[in-house]
């Protein structure tokens, strides 16, 4: 296994990505990953080369603007970040790295930027994968968004989420916290991008995910326009099914893609 750090340079400043590279491969089109909302590279852990080794594919993670290793932002994102995530910072980091065709995977709120970009990208996506993502707002969503709320005011936790975000802790969280909380973000949803989709779709959600319910999923899975779409909801996991229980999320994805004769 090859693993490698890179850096996109961006108008708005450098975006840090890290690839992992299986022995012995000889293509097939990268995973690209979209972390969630208060993720980073090193939030994924050990998942991106468990993945690269289950599918022998290439993975390629990045931390978004304002997140772990990558610049800090002075702004706070507009209520439009998740397709703007598809529209202004995607493209640079496709050219920068190389990335011609590929598979979108998104965790949360990142499975909503893989969406986007899958659906800005047309032809070009050959395969859409979201773990725990959220379709649209639900007010579960929201409460679990003012728990955590309370847990982060603990300067313990405050803390350990700084090991991954540093100087940038505070503008992780109230992008967060603001973003979903915010009246005008009520009826956000990727509800239009989904039916524009053109690739095999596959929705993993955990059955006791705190940040949404099975109804997500199914959203997903019905509304994408790519062939096949299916929806596995995860037994007994919760919102972070691929370090509840690796092996599964592992092996449903590389079934799918084999059996889908992704490219």
């Amino acid at each position: 296994m090859q693993m490698d750090d890179l850096w996109v340079q961006h108008p708005h400043g450098r975006i840090f990505a890290r690839s992992w590279t299986p022995a012995g491969h000889s293509g097939g089109s990268p995973i690209v990953m979209f972390h969630d909302s208060l993720g980073a590279v090193s939030l994924w852990r050990d998942f991106p080369k468990q993945l690269s080794e289950a599918t022998g594919r290439r993975v390629i993670a990045y931390d978004r603007l304002g997140f772990g290793q990558s610049d800090a932002r002075v702004d706070q994102p507009s209520l439009n970040f998740v397709v703007e995530e598809a529209s202004r910072y995607f493209p640079q980091i496709r050219e920068q790295l190389g990335i011609s065709h590929f598979i979108a995977l998104g965790h949360s709120v990142g499975g909503g930027m893989a969406v986007c970009c899958a659906e800005s990208t047309g032809a070009d996506c050959d395969a859409v994968i979201t773990i725990g993502a959220q379709a649209f707002v639900e007010e579960c969503t929201r409460n679990g968004i003012r728990e955590a709320q309370g847990v982060y005011s603990d300067p313990v936790q405050f803390a350990r989420l700084a090991r991954y975000h540093g100087d940038k802790t505070q503008w992780v969280l109230d992008a967060w916290i603001e973003s979903w909380l915010h009246p005008d973000f009520a009826d956000w949803s990727i509800k239009d991008q989904l039916p524009r989709l053109r690739c095999p779709t596959l929705a993993l959600h955990g059955e006791r995910d705190e940040f949404g319910s099975a109804v997500q999923p199914q959203i997903i899975s019905q509304l994408s326009g790519g062939e096949p779409s299916r929806m596995v909801l995860l037994e007994g996991l919760g919102h972070v099914p691929f370090r509840e229980a690796p092996e599964v999320v592992l092996a449903i994805i590389a079934d799918f893609l084999r059996e889908n004769r992704v490219p």
